[in-house]
């Protein structure tokens, strides 16, 4: 028994130990040796507690807490001291006993966890391409470091006085908002990625791309089959990711915001500037050239008479020209402010709805509110001529749009699948309700009602998280949870 104990009070380092990192694939090898050498030091422990329930018939006896299980998990989780709740089962639970029996089940799926990294380490180092991807991902920070690096660089103090410091500032606001738009990109791939593959390493790629030079580790896989990711002490299922990747979207669509505010502001200034600078040398050209034509007195004289002989035989053309010049003159002044206006206003909407959807979850109506102000913007942006003063701009803010846009339509249609998945649950409750009333029913019935209730079960676990109707849905699951297992008990008796 002595033996047994100390080989347990080794089992903290061992479980530790089972798991995956990623980001360097260099390393990947050592830690398959590493995962090795941990079963092998478990399937001792097996053995000996399978002696120990043979030779002293202690089947159902308790050993003590697992030593020191509590401090090695604080490792993970300083500011608490606890276990993280996504692995709080790959450790068990610290304050309890254990038998020898439940302690041999648990190391039979440590095992069989460590048999499935090292399945998917020979599958990566296998494909040269994800090997590739994977080593191309940790030389770039990760999206929340690159959030934050362009959070910082938009936080800029405009000099309305230096010409030359704002197209500086100028040139600063159009390289975070290129970083932005590539971030929007990547950010569209890592989600796609993770939530439509069905192979698992291709999931990796994406959540390599996630987490970059902080890299990755694969920790557990919690009663649902969820696989639980851990980085920088941080742990997270493959739903918490996609989650991640929504609000980290809002945020740039807001940062972008941030900057076209900010880009606006310093040309507008820098306009300033130029147009003050430019009067200066128009007056003292002026005051050089009154001396020259009072010397010139005769000369300019002949040109005035020439001049007017000349007007005399043209004039009828030169007014013609003239009123065409003005016509046309007025009609690009025309265009030109119809030009700014609709871009103004266009902005003005691209506020607006990316202020109606900070903070989510939102109502479905709020979201389609959102919708058609961005396809509002982006109809008035698309309207503006090419040869005007705000068409690059135009272009521009357009194709951040239509970034924005597709993103809330992918929103509305979840929040519309959402809110279909909670009405028809609750259709399906009233009609299993009313199956089973007054009974006794042929056991026909029963089954019906139970069927009913199954569906709308699963309909309401298919509700995403971050929708406005997932709290509706958290609070009637239970009930109809309750009713299931009830109608199924009748069933069987």
């Amino acid at each position: 028994m002595a033996n047994l104990e100390i080989l347990i009070s080794e089992l903290p380092t061992l479980i530790q130990s089972l798991k995956l990192t990623l980001g360097d694939s260099n390393e990947i090898m050592e830690q398959i040796i590493l995962i090795n050498n941990a079963q092998e030091q478990l399937r001792n422990i097996k053995k000996l507690i399978a002696q120990e329930l043979k030779f002293d018939c202690i089947k159902n006896s308790a050993i003590a807490t697992l030593p020191r299980i509590s401090t090695v998990a604080s490792l993970f989780i300083p500011s608490l001291g606890l276990v993280d709740p996504a692995i709080a089962e790959k450790f068990g639970n610290s304050e309890t006993k254990i038998s020898l029996t439940d302690l041999q089940s648990k190391i039979d799926g440590w095992i069989e966890w460590g048999y499935f990294l090292q399945a998917i380490a020979a599958d990566i180092l296998s494909d040269i391409k994800l090997v590739d991807q994977l080593n191309s991902d940790i030389n770039h920070p990760s999206i929340s470091t690159e959030i934050k690096a362009l959070t910082q660089n938009l936080k800029i103090d405009l000099d309305f006085g230096k010409s030359n410091i704002l197209q500086y500032q100028i040139q600063n606001i159009n390289n975070s908002q290129k970083e932005l738009l590539q971030l929007q990109q990547k950010l569209n791939y890592i989600f796609n990625t993770i939530k439509t593959s069905r192979s698992l390493l291709n999931i990796l790629l994406g959540v390599s791309a996630f987490y970059g030079k902080s890299g990755f580790a694969l920790e557990w896989l919690d009663d649902d089959h969820e696989l639980i990711i851990s980085s920088e002490r941080k742990f997270q299922e493959l739903t918490d990711i996609l989650n991640d990747c929504d609000s980290f979207q809002e945020q740039i669509a807001a940062l972008i915001i941030q900057g076209d505010t900010l880009r606006e502001q310093a040309e507008e200034a820098l306009k300033k500037i130029e147009q003050e600078n430019s009067k200066e040398p128009i007056i003292s050209q002026q005051v050089k050239i009154v001396p020259k034509f009072s010397t010139q007195k005769i000369v300019r004289s002949a040109l005035v008479i020439a001049s007017s002989l000349l007007i005399l035989g043209f004039g009828g053309w030169k007014i013609k020209e003239q009123s065409s010049q003005l016509q046309q003159r007025s009609l690009s002044l025309t265009q030109e402010g119809s030009a700014i206006a609709k871009f103004k206003s266009a902005q003005k909407l691209g506020m607006e709805a990316a202020s109606l959807v900070q903070n989510p979850p939102h109502p479905l109506k709020v979201w389609q509110q959102a919708q058609n102000k961005w396809h509002q913007a982006i109809k008035l942006l698309d309207s503006i001529p090419n040869q005007t003063s705000v068409s690059d701009r135009a272009k521009n803010k357009s194709a951040y749009y239509r970034i924005n846009y597709n993103a809330i339509n992918q929103r509305v249609l979840i929040e519309k699948k959402a809110l279909a998945n909670l009405e028809s649950a609750q259709k399906l409750a009233i009609e299993a309700n009313l199956f089973v009333q007054n009974p006794p029913h042929p056991l026909l019935v029963w089954q019906q009602a139970q069927a009913k209730w199954q569906q709308a079960i699963n309909l309401l676990e298919a509700i995403p998280e971050n929708t406005s109707v997932s709290i509706k849905a958290k609070e009637i699951l239970p009930i109809y949870k309750t009713n299931y297992t009830a109608i199924r008990q009748i069933i069987q008796n």
